[in-house]
């Protein structure tokens, strides 16, 4: 299953519509505007919260909680490396392979492939594309790419700014 990430270009806040491959909506995605760290609710068509992802605090690297259901499922971390981002997601025993930069890796559990992320060039605002292979996946799957995100998004208005 194939699930459709477009931001919007001009927004106070983070804000995603996620479709499905059909092109019909499936997900909400909004950051809240006043708060200490990045917070993104990740609502469904009903207005019902999928997932929710907080930024951790005052911590030395970027680390982030994955809720589903209320309850903490996974804690990804951005690991300290001189050249190539790496994170590690803590919690479901996922591994990532790829190039962050490129927008363009995947997500493995012991080699079974779980999600696989590519961006889509010469499109207004970004776009990505998320081919899950498991429907059982999918909310914890789109809360992990997002996360990843907001991360490379944090460090590159950070470079930028300097």
């Amino acid at each position: 299953m194939k699930l459709y990430i477009k931001q919007k270009v001009f927004s106070w806040t983070d804000k995603f519509t996620v479709k499905d491959e059909n092109g019909q909506d499936k997900y909400y995605v909004e950051g809240e505007l006043f708060s200490w760290g990045k917070k993104l609710h990740v609502n469904d068509v009903n207005g019902n919260e999928a997932a929710f992802i907080q930024q951790k605090v005052f911590s030395f690297m970027p680390k982030y909680f994955v809720f589903i259901n209320g309850e903490q499922v996974a804690e990804i971390v951005k690991e300290f490396t001189f050249l190539k981002p790496r994170y590690r997601i803590e919690g479901l025993d996922w591994e990532i392979n790829g190039s962050f930069w490129a927008h363009d890796y995947e997500i493995t559990q012991g080699g079974r492939h779980i999600v696989s992320i590519s961006k889509e060039w010469m499109t207004w605002g970004d776009s990505y594309e998320l081919d899950i292979s498991d429907p059982r996946d999918e909310k914890i799957a789109l809360a992990v790419v997002l996360t990843i995100d907001c991360v490379m998004a944090a460090a590159a208005a950070a470079s930028s700014a300097t």
